[in-house]
């Protein structure tokens, strides 16, 4: 049976804005990165191959992109990830953009990123595991640097490089976006306004303080984490989606004390880079 076999890779993300409040959110691309491998051929149905993790999004993925071409294949999907799962960094939308370039590049077809990240949004909401559709996370996965989106126009509003290191701190609970309340989220809508006019003017650092400091008290997270990376010198620190991660963008000549810090609360604690490179299929990364 011939196979057609493709590679695919996507940037995990961090949040400036998360989009539940108001649609509008924000979210740039960090240097954690999923790979995927699609292989096509004339068997019956898409099957996901990642042992213990839910396949239906990937495979919805691949579904998507053929019924999108108007072709019928079956075949298999895999995934490998540097990224936590349902930690807030963006594992859903990085696997989805990672599946879709694979499947482009097993086919040979072109296709521009932020079409290739909307066909990812929209099977992310018809296998539930997204509120808004996160094209805010979608697309800084998928573009690399900060993007700033509207949710509900599906639009992009505005992308910049980001150049700075980041620290992140992942406690050991998992967080489901699915499982995110609405209601209380939708409360902060004026904090959350003021957090994309910020961001709309490029100040991402305190566009992504004010995010975390509202959603922490919005989801009754602790708000720890950012009153200690601001004590050690961070420009700009949030919860990362609806948790359970921390993110904050301070110099890397500050992050030995803020990684002492934030070790004694427990959990993971990643050094990385904001990621500006684009998200890419073949085998070239």
């Amino acid at each position: 049976m011939m196979k057609m076999k493709g590679y695919g890779w996507s940037n995990g993300a961090a949040s400036i804005i998360n989009a539940v409040a108001t649609w509008k959110g924000s979210a740039f691309a960090i240097e954690l990165v999923t790979r995927a491998v699609v292989e096509l051929d004339h068997s019956s149905g898409i099957k996901g191959d990642v042992p213990g993790v839910d396949t239906r999004l990937i495979e919805r993925c691949v579904e998507r992109v053929l019924d999108h071409l108007g072709l019928e294949y079956g075949g298999r999907v895999r995934t490998s990830s540097e990224i936590p799962i349902a930690s807030g960094l963006k594992s859903s939308s990085a696997a989805a953009n990672a599946v879709i370039l694979a499947t482009l590049d097993a086919l040979d077809v072109d296709m521009d990123l932020v079409s290739a990240a909307k066909i990812g949004v929209e099977a992310a909401r018809e296998v539930g595991v997204t509120i808004t559709g996160a094209l805010d996370d979608a697309l800084a996965s998928m573009l690399g640097g900060v993007v700033v989106t509207d949710n509900r126009e599906m639009s992009l509003l505005r992308r910049d490089e980001l150049n700075c290191s980041v620290m992140l701190l992942v406690p050991d609970q998992r967080i489901f976006s699915r499982d995110t309340d609405i209601s209380r989220s939708r409360i902060i809508a004026p904090m959350a306004d003021l957090a994309f006019d910020l961001a709309m003017q490029a100040d991402y650092g305190r566009a992504m303080t004010l995010n975390g400091l509202a959603y922490c008290a919005a989801l009754g997270l602790s708000s720890e984490p950012l009153i200690l990376a601001l004590e050690k010198g961070a420009r700009g620190t949030s919860l990362s989606g609806t948790g359970p991660s921390y993110a904050a963008l301070i110099d890397e000549s500050k992050m030995d004390g803020l990684e002492e810090s934030w070790r004694r609360l427990g959990g993971r604690v990643i050094r990385t880079k904001a990621n500006n490179r684009c998200a890419s299929r073949g085998q070239g990364f």
